[in-house]
């Protein structure tokens, strides 16, 4: 539910924040591709993402998963964020639950929810995540340079990161690695699993 100023209660349904989404990411990969310079077919054959799904994409009649945006943004050489920015920033910014940008992958089985205002040249980005009991999920490495600061706030999860050996963090627990590797989340319980994640990109690296 938002509260608008001046204005009564408005009640936002999860599809109608999934076509914000849509539209956000279709307006921003388009600005953002074109002033690179890039064709479609350049970027997908930078970013391994089909010509056909950039398109559908650009024209916001797919939502891009978390993987898809991912490959998009290190390809654009932006932060995943700016792919669904908003267009103005304010001073104070509430993010209701109603209206959140969640990201899904798996089939669902892996959410990620935006806990901050999206703006292009963000370099620290504030997550939720959540892993359906025992699911896996890989991620592909990120851009040079990006960190990861993970806390688990609900269940069991193991963390691999390129190639240190597995970690496993409880409920409290966290950790902090190079995300410019292949790594993975797998939740080890049957229940779902809740955690923070906070990235970052080294100044040395912007």
């Amino acid at each position: 539910m938002v509260v608008e100023a001046g204005g009564p209660l408005h009640l936002v349904s999860r599809s109608e924040a999934i076509d914000e989404i849509s539209t956000l990411t279709g307006q921003n990969l388009r600005r953002l591709r074109t002033r690179r310079g890039y064709s479609l077919d350049r970027l997908a054959k930078i970013s391994g993402v089909s010509r056909a799904m950039l398109g559908q994409i650009e024209t916001g009649k797919s939502s891009p998963t978390v993987a898809i945006l991912w490959k998009i943004a290190a390809a654009l050489e932006v932060s995943c964020g700016s792919l669904i920015a908003e267009p103005h920033e304010t001073a104070l910014h509430v993010l209701t639950h109603a209206k959140a940008k969640v990201l899904s992958a798996s089939d669902g089985r892996f959410q990620t929810r935006a806990l901050f205002p999206y703006e292009s040249e963000r370099k620290v980005e504030f997550y939720e995540l959540r892993i359906a009991p025992h699911h896996a999920e890989t991620a592909e490495p990120h851009r040079p340079g990006t960190v990861e600061n993970l806390v688990v706030s609900r269940g069991a999860v193991e963390v691999v990161a390129g190639r240190h050996a597995p970690q496993i963090l409880g409920e409290g627990d966290a950790i902090i690695f190079e995300a410019d590797v292949a790594h993975s989340y797998r939740n080890m319980t049957g229940n779902e699993a809740v955690l923070y994640l906070v990235t970052r990109l080294r100044t040395h690296c912007s």
